[in-house]
C-alpha cells in the first residue's frame, strides 16, 4: 500500500509499504476513505517529538470502512463505516472506566515522560505518533491496523460526508474538551490563543454554547479575518500589538479579563531570546510566551485551558500570578470516546459545521506538499484532508 512516511526533519515521502494485517483477535483492518494533516503533526515534522523513526507511518485523523475483523471483533463488520479516535484506548482499564481514555494504562509500550529522573507510566498509545506514545502506525495511508477494535471505531451514518464527520477523529472533540474545560456558557467571554484547527472549531464550539464575547489571537492575518467572518470572533495580530493580554484586558467589561482563555498554541509558540537559547541547550522543552499572554488575560477565578501540546520544562511559569488571580488550569490529551456521540448529534442537527474550515483537498500522493503548504501557510492553508 501507499503511506505518508518519516525520513528526517521536513522530509515526508509516499512510498510503497506492507499492508498491514491482523495482529490480535481483536483487530480492525480499515480501508482508508479520507485523512487530514493536523497542526500536531507538524511537531513531528519539524523534528520536534522524539523517539520518531525513519519510516514511521504519519497520520492519527482518519476514517473509512472495515476491510476485515479479528475474531474477536463484535462490535463492528465488514463494510461499516466509522472514523477512529486518535486515542486508542482498551476500554477496561481504571482510567478508560472512568471515561479518561486518554489516560489508558494498556495500550502504549512507549517509555512515557520522565520527571525527577523518574519514569511516569505512559498514556495511551496515539496513532501516527512517535514511539513515545506505542509506535503504532498511522493512518496517512491506504489501510491502517485499529487495535481495540471494539472499543475505537465509531460508526457514522452514510447521511453525511466525510469532510463532516472526520474532525471527530481529533479536534472536534479536542476543541469541545477545551472549551467546556474552560467553562464555557451563555454570556461568557472568551479569549483563543491560535487560530489554527483546534483554536477555530474552539471558536466554533464556544459561539454554540452562548458565548458572548469571542477574541482570537494569532499572527496570520487570513486566519484571523476567517474566524472574523465565520465566527464573530474580534482579531488580535500579535505582530502589531506588542501585548496581546493588555489588550484582551482594555475590551473587556470593567476591564477585569476575559472569563476564559484557551492555549491552542502550545510549545512552538513564538518565544523570547532566552527561550530560544534554552531551548536550543535541551534546558527547556517549551516556549511559554502563550501560556504568560493566557495568565495575564484572564480575569481573578477564570480558567485557562490548554489543548495546545507541552513537552518538558517552561521558562518564565507566572505560578505566584496564576495564584494571586485564583485561576483554574485544565488541560492535557483529549478524552475522545467520551464526546463522540454528543458531537455526532450537533453535526446531525447542522448544530455544528466542522467542515467549514478546511482549505484543501489533496491526494494522498500530495502529502508532502500538504504538509509543506500547511507549515509555511501558504495559500491561506487552514486545513488539509488526503484522500487515497
Amino acid at each position: 500500500m501507499q503511506a505518508v512516511t518519516y525520513h528526517g526533519s521536513h522530509d515526508v515521502r509516499v512510498e510503497s509499504v506492507p499492508d498491514p494485517i491482523i495482529q490480535a483477535p481483536d483487530d480492525v483492518i480499515l480501508r482508508v476513505t479520507a485523512t487530514a494533516i493536523c497542526g500536531s503533526d507538524l511537531h513531528l515534522y519539524r523534528g520536534k517529538i522524539p523517539q520518531v523513526k525513519d519510516g514511521d507511518i504519519f497520520g492519527h485523523e482518519f476514517m473509512g470502512v472495515v476491510e476485515e475483523v479479528g475474531p474477536a471483533v463484535t462490535a463492528v463488520a465488514k463494510g461499516d463505516r466509522v472514523i477512529i479516535p486518535f486515542v486508542i484506548a482498551c476500554g477496561e482499564c481504571f482510567f478508560c472506566q472512568m471515561d479518561l481514555t486518554a489516560a489508558c494504562e494498556t495500550t502504549n509500550s512507549g517509555r512515557g515522560a520522565i520527571l525527577n529522573k523518574k519514569q511516569i507510566p505512559p498514556g495511551a498509545a496515539l496513532f501516527g505518533y512517535s514511539h513515545l506514545y506505542g509506535g503504532v502506525p498511522g493512518g496517512q495511508a491506504e489501510y491502517v491496523r485499529v487495535p481495540k477494535g471494539n472499543v475505537g471505531p465509531f460508526k457514522v451514518p452514510d447521511t453525511l460526508s466525510d469532510d463532516k464527520v472526520l474532525f471527530l477523529t481529533d479536534i472536534l472533540p479536542t476543541a469541545w474538551q477545551a472549551v467546556t474545560n474552560a467553562g464555557v456558557g451563555k454570556g461568557s467571554s472568551v479569549a483563543v490563543f491560535g487560530a489554527g484547527p483546534v483554536g477555530l472549531l474552539s471558536l466554533a464550539c464556544a459561539r454554540m454554547l452562548g458565548a458572548e464575547q469571542l477574541f482570537i489571537i494569532d499572527h496570520h492575518p487570513y486566519r484571523l479575518e476567517f474566524a472574523r467572518l465565520t465566527y464573530g470572533a474580534i482579531p488580535l495580530n500579535f505582530d502589531e500589538i506588542d501585548d496581546p493580554a493588555e489588550a484582551l484586558i482594555e475590551r473587556t467589561a470593567g476591564q477585569r479579563g476575559v472569563d476564559a482563555v484557551i492555549d491552542a498554541v502550545g510549545f512552538e509558540a513564538k518565544g523570547s531570546m532566552t527561550e530560544t537559547i534554552l531551548t536550543n541547550l535541551k534546558l527547556e522543552g517549551s516556549s511559554g510566551k502563550a501560556l504568560r499572554q493566557c495568565i495575564a488575560a484572564v480575569r481573578r477565578g477564570g480558567t485557562v485551558s490548554v489543548p495546545g501540546v507541552y513537552a518538558g520544562p517552561i521558562h518564565g511559569f507566572l505560578f505566584g500570578d496564576a495564584f494571586d488571580k485564583g485561576l483554574t488550569f485544565k488541560m492535557g490529551q483529549t478524552h475522545v470516546h467520551r464526546f463522540l456521540p454528543e458531537l455526532l448529534g450537533y453535526i446531525e442537527r447542522g448544530e455544528l459545521q466542522p467542515e467549514v474550515i478546511t482549505s484543501h483537498h489533496m491526494k494522498l500522493a500530495n502529502a508532502a506538499e500538504g504538509y509543506r503548504i500547511f507549515e509555511k501557510r501558504q495559500e491561506d492553508c487552514r486545513k488539509v484532508i488526503l484522500t487515497p
